[in-house]
């Protein structure tokens, strides 16, 4: 269900994950649901798994959408290893 490299996005409702799985899918992005890993904490039981290869666009619509993961988990081995957001790049102001 969860290949090596593959990402995790965990939500803190039924009800966002479940928007958020609607939305990647009208974009027709490679997504799937899944239950979340026992290993990790999920307050509604589900978890979306995406590719790393699709990390930016997934994160991009669900940014857009204000419904970005609580966490994000890689599959690592047998183990989820926590993974950071992304920064945004800096932007500089002039005065």
């Amino acid at each position: 269900m969860v290949r090596e490299g593959d990402l995790v996005a965990i939500f803190n409702s039924i009800h966002r994950v479940m928007k958020a799985e609607k939305i990647l899918k009208e974009r027709r992005l490679n997504i799937l649901l899944i239950p979340a890993p026992r290993s990790l904490q999920s307050d509604c039981g589900l978890a979306i798994r995406y590719a790393e290869a699709d990390r930016e666009v997934v994160e991009g619509a669900l940014s857009e959408a204000d419904l970005l993961p609580e966490e994000r988990y890689r599959k690592t081995g047998e183990e989820y290893v926590r993974v950071a957001e992304r920064e945004a790049p800096s932007v500089e102001v002039e005065r």
